[in-house]
């Protein structure tokens, strides 16, 4: 199997062989190393202040996106989000799940966020903003410089969902001033799915604490209270922690967070510019590096990811929610992947295109 998909993803063959491993028992002291080792290398990656804490929790992204909005905002809070596709509604459903006051931004599917669209927003009492950097329904990532310059001229507390740009677009939460980031074991961390990371600055830290949440399981001040002896309130995935170990320090040793985004960066810019051959298009102009959307310029009558899939033992991701009738697929660039798996795609592709499918 060859995975393009959007998470999980390809894995290393450490990875692989850390799951492979018999589950050791986690209340121990060699356990905690492990885990407190995790914080430092996120809290690096990341570019995190001295002061800022990570959680691990059991859970899918979406358990780190409703745990965040859950322990950091109060009925106090007025909540500026984007949403320009699946993910950005989520905020915006959580927010409204949990009785917190808030507006989005509503941005056509695959288009790019303006400081015009912004601009609009300014002294309209606002404490909080949430954005999914990379909205990955559609590709786009949003302008974190943009987003950073709003949120300090007007004092927001900015919350970034990083579930698939961590590791494939630079964000450094010290220089762009981010409170809260989330992502995912899935991604571009290449591990298999089961742990969402939340990283938290001084000032978010200061809120969960000052804060009452109305959970067992997410909350967050009892998740950080455990983390000061590198253990969790409750058993956590741990073999997926195991990896995620390995996996940091793969990363640091090959270069560190900044060789992954560039390694991304290209294996994105290669398929680019190899799909150009075929009567496809990629129409976004502000697509991360962790995902590319292809379009066709008419419907067509089969269905590629499904042939790739059975026929060609290739996965890649299908359009989601129906956003965008004329998109065929999402192909991702995180994960154990290369230049010349690129080219085993492009070449199933054009052996599609022969048979006359497309």
């Amino acid at each position: 199997m060859l995975n393009f998909a959007l998470g999980p993803v390809m894995s290393s063959d450490l990875v692989l062989k850390v799951g492979s491993e018999q589950t050791p028992y986690f209340r121990t002291p060699e356990f905690s190393k492990i885990t407190l080792e995790n914080e430092k290398l996120m809290k690096e990656m990341l570019f995190a202040d001295e002061d800022s804490k990570v959680i691990f929790l059991t859970g899918s992204g979406t358990s780190g996106m409703e745990a965040t909005v859950m322990n950091v905002f109060t009925e106090n809070d007025k909540v500026l989000i984007v949403n320009g596709g699946g993910f950005g509604q989520r905020f915006v459903d959580l927010c409204k799940l949990h009785n917190i006051d808030c507006d989005d931004i509503k941005i056509d599917f695959g288009s790019c966020l303006t400081s015009q669209m912004l601009e609009e927003y300014d002294n309209k009492g606002y404490t909080a903003f949430m954005v999914n950097i990379c909205e990955t329904s559609s590709g786009v990532h949003y302008d974190i410089d943009l987003i950073s310059d709003f949120c300090r001229r007007n004092n927001l507390f900015l919350v970034v969902d990083a579930v698939s740009s961590f590791l494939a677009d630079y964000i450094n939460m010290s220089e762009h001033g981010v409170d809260v980031v989330i992502t995912g074991s899935q991604k571009a961390l290449a591990c298999p799915p089961g742990i969402a990371i939340i990283t938290l600055s001084g000032r978010a830290v200061d809120r969960v604490n000052n804060n009452s949440c109305k959970s067992m399981y997410f909350d967050l001040k009892d998740m950080l209270l455990n983390a000061k002896r590198g253990q969790t309130p409750y058993t956590p995935a741990i073999t997926i922690l195991l990896q995620i170990n390995a996996r940091l320090n793969q990363i640091k040793n090959d270069g560190g967070v900044k060789v992954e985004i560039e390694r991304t960066t290209n294996l994105a810019n290669d398929f680019r510019n190899k799909i150009k051959e075929f009567p496809f298009e990629v129409r976004c102009k502000c697509l991360s590096n962790a995902v590319t959307t292809v379009h066709s310029k008419e419907i067509l009558d089969v269905n590629i990811v499904e042939i790739l899939k059975n026929e060609y033992d290739i996965w890649v991701s299908t359009a989601r929610d129906d956003l965008s009738k004329d998109m065929i697929f999402r192909v991702g660039h995180m994960g154990d992947l290369s230049t010349e798996d690129n080219d085993t795609l492009i070449d199933a592709l054009r052996d599609i295109q022969k048979r006359g499918l497309f």
